[in-house]
C-alpha cells in the first residue's frame, strides 16, 4: 500500500476498535476498504469519506502471499 502514489500513510491495525480513533488522531479524510466490507464502516462517514473499492476479479491476495512464500522458501 505504501508504494501507491496517492497513498499518504498506511496505519497498521492492532485492533478492530482503533479505526474511529485513528481517523481522528491522524486527520484521515478518506477511508478505503474492499467492497466485500460494504456498509461495515459507514459509522465513519460522520468523520471522513468512506469508499468501498471493488475487488479485482481473479486476483487472490492469499494466493499471491502463498506464491511469494514458496519463492522465498526455494531461495534457501
Amino acid at each position: 500500500m505504501e508504494a501507491i502514489k496517492y497513498v499518504d500513510e498506511v496505519i497498521p491495525e492492532t485492533d478492530w476498535e482503533q479505526k474511529k480513533t485513528d481517523v481522528e488522531k491522524y486527520g484521515i479524510d478518506t477511508f478505503v476498504m474492499g467492497d466485500d466490507w460494504k456498509g461495515q464502516f459507514d459509522f465513519l462517514k460522520d468523520q471522513c469519506e468512506v469508499i468501498y473499492l471493488p475487488r479485482t476479479e481473479g486476483i487472490s491476495t492469499s494466493q499471491i502471499k502463498d506464491d511469494l512464500n514458496i519463492a522465498e522458501d526455494n531461495k534457501d
